[in-house]
C-alpha cells in the first residue's frame, strides 16, 4: 500500500512531466526524487523481517511446552510462543491467545503463504485453537503440546492437513489500532496489535 501512495504522490506533486512517456522516464523520476531506493528499501524490509523473524524462531527448536507459557526459560505454549517471537524479532505485541491472534490478523489464502505468516488449526474441536509460525515450503514451526517441544512440522501431513484453519498475515508496517506501550529506556516501545 505505501509504495503506491509514494508512487502516487511523486505524479502528483510531480515537476514538468504530467504523465511519463515511458516506463523508462517513469523510474527515472523515481530515482532522482529518491523514491526507487525508498520502494526496494520497503520490499526489502517486510521481507528481511519475515526472515528474521523465522531464523529467531528456529533458534527455540527444542524448548518444552508449558501451558500458559511464554519465554524459553519457562517454556512456551503455541500462542505463547508466537506472541514471543513477534515481540523479541518485529517489536509487535500480538494478543495472547490463538483465536485472538487469529481476530487481529489479516485473512489470506493458503496459497499465499510467506514465511513469517500465521498457521492456524483446530486442534481441540474449536477454530483457531493451535498456532504456529509458517517458516516456508509447507512447513512451520510451533509448540505443540504437553510433553513435547518447539519442533517444525510439515503442513501435508494428514493430522495438520485435516485440522489446518487458515492462514494469517500480521502487518508490520500498519498494524490496525497500532499504540506503543511505555518505553523503558527513553526509546519507542514495541507496537501493540489488537
Amino acid at each position: 500500500m505505501r509504495p503506491t501512495l509514494l508512487l502516487m504522490a511523486a505524479l502528483i506533486s510531480g515537476s514538468a512531466l504530467a504523465a511519463p512517456a515511458a516506463p523508462d522516464d517513469l523510474e527515472r523520476l523515481l530515482h532522482d526524487r529518491g523514491l526507487l531506493a525508498r520502494l526496494q528499501s520497503a520490499g526489502h524490509s517486510a521481507a528481511d523481517s519475515a526472515s528474521e523473524l523465522v531464523v529467531n524462531a528456529l533458534g527455540f527448536l527444542g524448548i518444552p511446552y508449558r501451558r500458559g507459557g511464554s519465554t524459553a526459560e519457562s517454556g512456551f505454549d503455541c500462542s505463547g510462543f508466537v506472541k514471543a517471537m513477534y515481540e523479541q524479532t518485529v517489536g509487535l505485541i500480538l494478543p495472547r491467545r490463538a483465536e485472538q491472534q487469529a481476530a487481529s490478523t489479516q485473512l489470506i489464502d493458503r496459497s499465499d503463504l510467506r514465511p513469517g505468516d500465521l498457521v492456524f488449526f483446530n486442534t481441540m474441536r474449536r477454530a483457531f485453537s493451535h498456532v504456529g509460525i509458517y517458516v516456508g515450503e509447507g512447513k512451520f514451526i510451533h509448540s505443540p503440546k504437553p510433553g513435547a517441544q518447539v519442533r517444525v512440522e510439515d503442513m501435508g501431513v494428514a493430522y495438520w492437513s485435516r485440522r489446518f484453519d487458515g492462514a494469517r498475515r500480521v502487518s508490520i508496517d500498519e498494524a490496525p489500532d497500532a499504540g506503543t506501550r511505555p518505553p523503558a529506556s527513553g526509546t519507542p516501545g514495541p507496537s501493540v496489535l489488537r
